[in-house]
Order: structure tokens, then sequence, then C-alpha cells
């Protein structure tokens, strides 16, 4: 029988080996514990690592679009905010044409025209409300306030109605000849000057910056939504128009006849403002439910995706941590077999 010689070094290098393996191998558990998935997940799946890799793709896709989704149900709940306040300017409006009708007491005249000012005042807050720092009423124009203020010093839209009154008429609406401006001269400037100015191109020049275009937002996989809207839509232009026409010829040394038929005008684009802002408001309404409704379907989507990577990558969290302590006591016992060596010494036996 032959008989070898192993030196306590070798001994000792390869106890360390198995320490350092050990250690290794016990960090990848704990892991794995902790994420309940593979800490290594090429390795542990193999060819299957790309439909792991193509799920999780799938997974931080649908979150981007949830993520995206918040920004667009804060856009629309700021902007049916202010469609309700601009509503409620509209019908506060009407409200003052209609208590005015057939009057010609300065008082009554004077009370409306203070409420008119309130609600132009109200309703121009509004429609340039903000919101994380875009104007919800711009379109796709979001970095400029959508609509100027009439009743502000320099006003563009002023200056076009002084413009065209005097035009039409050859003296301003508060000079004393107004007296004699008859109910065909008015319905004819009302009609045929001062309406084409709030559905053409003067609008967004004396009035709005906004585009006509909305925010389009992608709220699913295959569903798009305009998130916003504008100042643009009609129901803002007969707000103005109305708005308009009740400050500046109500109050104005028109006849009785004359104003009837002003104020008669101004109750019929007020009323069309009315239903125009509550239309817009029931649209964004549609687009409210729609995105509520896909941030479900997003939702139950990623919790299927997660399933299928869950069967992929996760790990029995009880079979890892029996390995790991498995492993913990070995690697214990490495380290007093270990000490047992470094103790050996032929001084011991001499």
């Amino acid at each position: 029988m032959k008989t070898s010689f192993i030196s306590s070094l070798a001994v000792q290098n390869a106890m360390r080996m198995t320490v350092q393996k050990g250690q290794m191998e016990i960090q990848t558990l704990q892991k794995e514990i902790v994420t309940g998935r593979y800490a290594d997940i090429g390795e542990a799946l193999g060819a299957s690592a790309g439909r792991s890799v193509a799920l999780n793709q799938e997974v931080y896709r649908l979150e981007t679009i949830r993520g995206a989704n918040s920004i667009v149900t804060q856009r629309l709940s700021a902007s049916q905010l202010a469609l309700t306040s601009m509503a409620d300017q509209a019908q506060s409006m009407l409200e003052a044409f209609i208590a005015v009708s057939g009057a010609d007491d300065t008082s009554r005249l004077n009370v409306a025209n203070q409420q008119l000012t309130n609600a132009v005042d109200s309703f121009t807050s509004a429609i340039n409300t903000s919101s994380n720092g875009e104007y919800i009423f711009g379109g796709v124009n979001t970095d400029t306030k959508p609509l100027a203020d009439y009743q502000s010093a320099g006003s563009a839209a002023k200056a076009t109605f002084d413009g065209a009154f005097l035009g039409y008429f050859g003296f301003t609406q508060n000079d004393p000849a107004a007296a004699g401006i008859t109910t065909a001269q008015m319905s004819d400037f009302l009609t045929n000057t001062l309406e084409p100015l709030y559905t053409g191109t003067a609008w967004n020049t004396d009035w709005s910056t906004a585009s006509d275009n909305n925010i389009t937002s992608r709220i699913s996989r295959t569903e798009l939504v305009e998130s916003n809207t504008n100042s643009n839509t009609e129901g803002v232009r007969k707000f103005a128009l109305a708005a308009v026409i009740g400050l500046e010829l109500l109050g104005s040394p028109i006849s009785s006849e004359v104003r009837s038929l002003v104020n008669s005008e101004a109750i019929k684009h007020a009323g069309e403002a009315v239903t125009k802002i509550d239309n817009v408001r029931s649209s964004l309404g549609v687009a409210e439910s729609r995105v509520k409704k896909a941030n479900t379907a997003l939702e139950a989507q990623v919790r299927i995706f997660e399933l299928h990577i869950g069967d992929l990558e996760g790990v029995d969290a009880y079979e890892a941590s029996t390995r790991m302590n498995s492993l913990l006591a070995q690697v214990e016992t490495s380290y007093q077999l270990t000490a047992r060596l470094q103790q050996l010494s032929l001084m011991n036996f001499l």
C-alpha cells in the first residue's frame, strides 16, 4: 500500500475555497428570498430569458401609460372645474340680460352692466387657468394665455369694436346721435358686421392665441383621447359676442326699440354660450370616463403579465431558505475545521 502526504496548507486552502463559494451562494439565496425571483435570470432561465425580458418591457410600457394617465386625469379635472365656472358666468350673464328685457331705467341698466363686468372678469380668469405650468384652454399652445382680457387697457378686441361701430354708423356708440339708429340698421350691424368678427379670423387676432388642435393623449395601447379643449370653441365665441353686445350697447343712448333688439340678440348668444359650453363639458366628461376605464384595464393587464413573470422568474422561498440554512451550517463547519487545521503544528508532536 502506498501512502501519500498532504500538507496542512493544501487542506486550509481547500477549506477557504469552500467557505468563499458557500458565502457567495448564501448572498445569492438571500437576494432571491428577499426579491422572490432568481438572482441571475439568464443563468436560471436560459433560452426562456428572452420571454422574461419581453414581459418585463411590456409591464414597464403599461406602467408608463398609467403614469401618464394621472397627468391626463389632472388636466381633465382642472378643465372641468374651469368649464363649470365658465358655464356659471354664462348663465349669470344670461340672467342679467333677461332681467333688463324691455327696460330703459338707467339704474337697472347699470346693475346689469356691473353683472356683465363681473361675469366677463370671472370667465376670463377661468379660461386662463393653468395646470402643471400649462394653460389648459390653449389646445396644443399651452405656453401662452389663451384668451385676452376685453376690459384691460389697450384691448385689441375693444379697439376693433369701436372701429367697426364708428365705421358703420359714423359716430361712436356713446354719441347722442345713436338715438337715431333704426332697428334695421342695428340688426344689420350686429349680424353682418359684428358677428363675423367672432366667427372669422379676427377672433384669433383680437381674442385668442389658442390652437384649434387639442392635446391628444394615449390612454391605453389602442386608445387616444383629446385631454383638453381650447378658447376657440363656439361656446367661448358666443359668450364673448354676447358680453360685448351687452357692455357696449345696452347702456348707449339708443331708442327703446333698438335696445330691445340688442337685448334680444344678447340673450340669444348668451343662451347659445351656455349650451355650447355644456357640450364641451360633456365631451370632456366622456374622456374622463374613458381614462378611468383604461386605467382599470391597464391594471388588470399588468397583473396578468406579473403573474406570467412570477411563473418564469419566481423562486420557492421555502426551498431557498432551507438551502441557505444548510449552507450556513456548512460554512460554520468549515470555519471550525479551518480553525482546527490552523492549530496543527509539528511542534506539538516533538
